[in-house]
């Protein structure tokens, strides 16, 4: 593709301002098989949920793109939002560059997606900002080189999901409160997929059955018996719901129809916990600004 520089980029509306890269959780997780390339193959439920990094674009001339600041513990080259917008101007030869400043709240390793979601952003916003013109389709084939949850976040919508989590059939989900804990631990998920024990051959469901109650997650035994902080969470907050372990972790979180409920087991726990309080969302507020725009 040709490059597609705009004489002027800092004059299309986005630039500077700040962009939401919100987290995901899995409400249940099954894993059916295995890929000849070593790949799970999974059923998943995602629902987008309300706590987000922020991200905000500054438009640079020069064939350039890099981080307003270092992450911490993380070289540039190998940040997600960075290798986002390489792969972008790969793809399309857009000639022009970037700078990324980001506003990290998600925690890493935890399972709510933040890097993943943070890599899509990068390429939603800077699809319009270079005025690339890539469909939704594109951006999810270029996210899934970037990694398996990327594309839920280009989809922007809670979702259904089979494949290695990239086919995805948009569902509606009650925008309920939940509760996350993040315990004291990184888990490493391809640890988890290696693990002898995991289970691979779990039973196809259908959409009825999650409804039905079916909120089953194959990887819960094999992380709470390699991970015992994870395992001490769930029974802390198994105190005030069903407390549910998400992707492979490390977070575990609790359904709350009541808001004051959900309140009030935040208040309890937040003094030996590092809590989130959060709600669904069926529609990404990522999407949700860029409607707006």
């Amino acid at each position: 593709m040709e490059s597609n520089v705009t004489e002027n980029p800092a004059a299309i509306a986005g630039w500077r301002e700040k962009w939401p890269a919100p987290a995901k959780l899995n409400l249940m997780l099954k894993i059916t098989g295995r890929r000849a390339d070593g790949y799970h193959l999974l059923q998943t439920v995602f629902q987008i949920i309300d706590l987000c990094d922020w991200l905000t674009f500054h438009p640079l001339s020069e064939d350039k793109v890099c981080l307003q600041e270092q992450i911490p513990g993380v070289a540039e080259t190998d940040e997600l939002t960075v290798r986002a917008a390489k792969l972008l101007k790969q793809h399309t030869g857009y000639a022009g560059g970037v700078r990324i400043e980001l506003e990290k709240n998600l925690p890493m390793g935890g399972g709510l997606g933040g890097g993943s979601s943070d890599a899509a952003t990068t390429l939603v916003v800077l699809n319009r900002l270079w005025d690339l013109r890539l469909s939704q389709q594109q951006l999810m084939q270029l996210g899934l080189q970037l990694g398996a949850d990327v594309p839920i976040f280009v989809f922007g919508h809670s979702a259904w999901g089979e494949g290695v989590g990239e086919e995805l059939q948009a569902i509606t989900l009650p925008e309920y409160w939940l509760l996350i804990i993040k315990p004291d631990c990184h888990v490493n998920t391809r640890q988890i997929f290696l693990a002898e024990g995991l289970t691979r051959n779990s039973a196809s469901i259908k959409m009825i059955d999650f409804i039905a109650g079916d909120y089953s997650n194959d990887c819960t035994a094999i992380v709470t018996s390699m991970y015992p902080e994870v395992k001490n969470a769930i029974r802390a907050l198994s105190e005030f719901g069903e407390a549910r372990l998400t992707g492979t972790g490390a977070c575990v979180f609790a359904v709350f129809v009541d808001e004051n409920a959900a309140r009030a087991a935040y208040a309890a726990l937040q003094s030996e916990w590092v809590v989130y309080l959060a709600r669904g969302q069926n529609q990404s507020p990522l999407y949700k600004k860029l409607d707006r725009e």
